[in-house]
């Protein structure tokens, strides 16, 4: 492990939770909420070439902050599960039926990078961690797509209990927009964009992505979709998702 780190555990799934292994370990996380966390995660975010892990800014149920990362209440998936999908045919089965949202007919174009993506992450990451504490999470994992899924997140359980899906989509933004994950909480995620999209059907295009994938961030949210891209896509230089 990397040194400097606040004390903490390394992480194996529940045994029988569908998480493979019982001795799999898929994650390591501090055992207390760290104030100050921006500088560290920058480290560790630049080291990770080397050290092989993604860092991740954690946080739990609100009525119980050991849930999930600590009770290892977790469903790991394997890089290679990932690799099998693609994320345009994902997008469509986990399409919900909505007549006000525009159809899923391909994937949005690539959007133009404004800033460099990894200086730009950790440029989030440090304003989220100046705000409040947060759990450390440290994954084994190339990228943070790959990091929900290795680690077992199974916060999308109401629209899928496959979090690969969910890498899947993940990584395919990572690649068209310099998205990249910073934060993740029991069933919420944040991603940090470099290249979002700028014009209104580009963004249009992109939120109907959205819906496929987190269909809560509309209809608990927003009261229209057309609300959602000028609000939530448009020039964003975040997303935020949530699923309820």
């Amino acid at each position: 492990m990397p040194d400097g780190l606040p004390p903490g555990r390394v992480v194996t799934p529940i045994p029988n939770h569908g998480g493979g292994p019982p001795d799999r370990e898929v994650l390591w996380v501090s055992d207390e909420k760290v104030p100050g966390l921006g500088e560290p995660w920058r480290r560790l975010y630049e080291q990770r070439a080397e050290t092989g892990l993604y860092p991740l800014l954690l946080e739990g149920l609100r009525s119980d902050e050991r849930r999930p990362w600590h009770d290892g209440e977790l469903e790991h998936k394997p890089v290679e599960a990932v690799d099998a999908l693609d994320p345009f045919e994902v997008l469509r089965k986990l399409r919900q039926s909505d007549e006000s949202v525009p159809p899923l007919d391909a994937l949005a174009e690539p959007g133009r990078a404004k800033v460099d993506p990894d200086e730009h992450v950790c440029a989030v990451a440090e304003a989220m961690a100046a705000r409040r504490s947060w759990f450390l999470g440290l994954v084994p994992a190339s990228r943070g797509a790959d990091a929900l899924a290795v680690a077992g997140w199974q916060g999308t359980t109401n629209l899928t209990g496959n979090v690969a899906q969910i890498a899947a989509v993940v990584r395919s933004w990572e690649d068209r927009f310099g998205a990249r994950v910073v934060a993740v909480g029991f069933d919420t995620l944040k991603l940090a964009v470099a290249a979002p999209p700028t014009t209104p059907e580009h963004a249009r295009a992109v939120a109907v992505e959205h819906f496929a994938f987190c269909p809560d961030n509309i209809w608990q949210g927003y009261p229209d979709f057309d609300l959602y891209v000028s609000e939530a896509v448009s020039d964003r230089e975040h997303w935020f998702f949530w699923w309820d």
